[in-house]
């Protein structure tokens, strides 16, 4: 296989962007990686928008043709490489990563027919993609959330941050619900102790994966 790839799923206090960055790092730093690499954010993939100013929700048929293109776009830089023969994983490997895909949708529509995301995600695995999905533990729930953009905060009530909380807490537990069902391989790392470099290896490592 040509390809491999991580997914980074989460709420957005988890720690997607860190992670990310400290892929991006680690894979800079490997000379055995992939030459080519494909990083795509949220914004290329996730449900919730901001367009020109004001935040536009797909619906699910949208969404789904939305991963559809994506996935469609991985899959045909891999097949040029393989009809090209065999070859390195620096020399022509593909790697990837994602942010906010199959179990964005999930979470979104946890009621509608599975049919289109399972063909989706079984997609996913042929692609080599391994799932991470990031949480945080409620009890510094209102610390991580506080910390990005702490002016924001400073004249909210009690109500409205415990509402934050509960929301992140919330969603959650629905993304570890739907990672159980999903057919894509997940790994839930907790971030509380911002150890991105840590959580990287722990990624890129495993046995599974390397």
């Amino acid at each position: 296989m040509h390809i491999r790839g991580v997914i980074l799923e989460g709420y957005s206090n988890a720690g997607k962007t860190s992670v990310l960055r400290a892929i991006k790092q680690y894979q800079s730093q490997d000379e055995t990686a992939e030459r080519s690499v494909v990083i795509l954010g949220e914004h290329y993939s996730q449900i919730l928008n901001n367009n020109h100013g004001g935040y536009v929700s797909l619906s699910r048929v949208e969404h789904i043709k939305l991963l559809r293109e994506r996935i469609d776009m991985l899959k045909k830089l891999n097949e040029w490489a393989v009809q090209l023969g065999p070859a390195s994983r620096r020399s022509r490997g593909l790697f990837y990563v994602l942010e906010r895909f199959h179990l964005n949708h999930r979470a979104a529509f946890p009621n509608s027919n599975n049919i289109e995301i399972n063909e989706i995600e079984e997609q996913l695995v042929s692609l080599g993609a391994k799932c991470i999905l990031l949480t945080i533990s409620p009890e510094i729930a209102e610390d991580r959330i506080k910390s990005r953009q702490p002016n924001e905060w400073v004249n909210k009530t009690k109500d409205e941050v415990n509402l934050s909380i509960n929301e992140l807490l919330n969603t959650q537990n629905v993304l570890r619900q739907q990672a159980e069902i999903s057919k894509v391989p997940t790994l839930e790392i907790n971030t509380d102790d911002k150890d991105w470099i840590k959580y990287v290896r722990t990624i890129m490592e495993g046995n599974d994966f390397a």
